[in-house]
């Protein structure tokens, strides 16, 4: 026979109203609290979380939306977002949307028919009525690795200016005066190029306009613009690219246009993932702390899930500047 709530109230010796609470995210004593966990582990015994949901109680899930599974900063963001939840008890629907504004509206409408508590939405969210529209309905969301500001919504992000211009200040320091960026199109990125651009000020160095790039999230693009670049009658000395995944596409174009890198050519990434230690040469990267941002955006949404929140926070974390063999002094 399948397991009941009155199976689990009867093991644990407690009322059936206090094993909903647990269910359901009450406050009860930390005592009772623990026998029921131990009786519905012990029975093996699961909430139906559609029936809390068409009762109009919480699921226990957050939906997870994020652009591009396959970068592997985003990935990794997916997974400690998932296990900061479990401690929780927290389910983490993912859902990747490839930066398209109709599937972030498909999967903010699908979530929420099943009812999820609240949303993450990470890096790079780019449709502005569905966020609207949830802060209207007053559902709980967190932006996740976002520069753009939403007074009515807490933000986690690392700081991206800051990042832009020690990267910047650090090449300069090195002896480079020409320095591109290859970005994407996305408010990070800008966060990062007036870091870079301020750098430069400061050094009374001129910013070429020729030598910003833009375009989209792929080592191909990026291979592309940067070969383009070295191919000019003035090319740069070093490159900075506003993720791990571009600078490798910067490495394939050097190597393709027979440039050394470091001794010729100097490349920075940005995000310190795992490609930036394994890439030949390693990366000068910037390392965002992703496992603090990741845990204070779960913790913050679980406060106004359970309206423990009294007002919207803008949380920004400090990045670091990884030095290694990709950059060297310009001779």
């Amino acid at each position: 026979m399948k397991t009941t709530i009155y199976d689990v109230a009867e093991k644990a010796g407690v009322s059936i109203s206090t094993v909903s609470k647990v269910i359901n995210h009450q406050p009860v004593g930390m005592k009772s609290k623990q026998k029921v966990l131990d009786a519905m582990q012990e029975l093996n015994y699961k909430p139906s979380v559609l029936a809390s949901a068409l009762t109009g109680k919480r699921t226990s899930t957050i939906g997870f939306l994020l652009p591009d599974i396959a970068n592997p900063l985003i990935a990794e963001m997916a997974r400690r977002v998932e296990d900061r939840a479990h401690e929780y008890g927290f389910n983490v629907v993912i859902c990747s949307t490839d930066f398209k504004s109709e599937k972030e509206e498909r999967y903010v409408s699908l979530l929420r028919q099943k009812r999820v508590d609240g949303f993450i939405l990470a890096g790079g969210f780019r449709n502005k009525e569905v966020i609207h529209e949830l802060i209207s309905d007053n559902i709980p969301v967190i932006l996740l690795s976002e520069s753009q500001p939403y007074s009515s919504l807490t933000t986690v992000t690392v700081d991206n200016f800051l990042g832009g211009y020690e990267l910047t200040a650090y090449l300069i320091s090195l002896g480079h005066s020409r320095i591109a960026v290859i970005a994407e199109d996305n408010a990070s990125s800008r966060e990062r190029i007036r870091g870079y651009s301020q750098a430069l000020q400061e050094s009374d160095l001129d910013i070429h306009e020729d030598l910003i790039v833009v375009t989209d999230s792929t080592a191909e693009s990026a291979q592309s613009l940067a070969s383009s670049l070295l191919q000019s009658s003035n090319p740069p000395t070093a490159m900075i690219c506003c993720n791990d995944i571009l600078a490798i596409g910067a490495l394939l174009a050097a190597r393709e246009e027979h440039v050394l890198v470091p001794e010729e050519l100097s490349i920075t990434g940005f995000d310190n993932t795992l490609i930036s230690k394994s890439s030949d040469p390693p990366l000068t990267t910037v390392e965002v702390p992703v496992q603090s941002m990741c845990s204070q955006a779960v913790d913050l949404l679980i406060d106004e899930i359970e309206g423990k929140a009294s007002e919207k926070q803008k949380i920004l974390v400090l990045p670091k500047l990884i030095v290694r063999r990709s950059t060297s002094r310009f001779h």
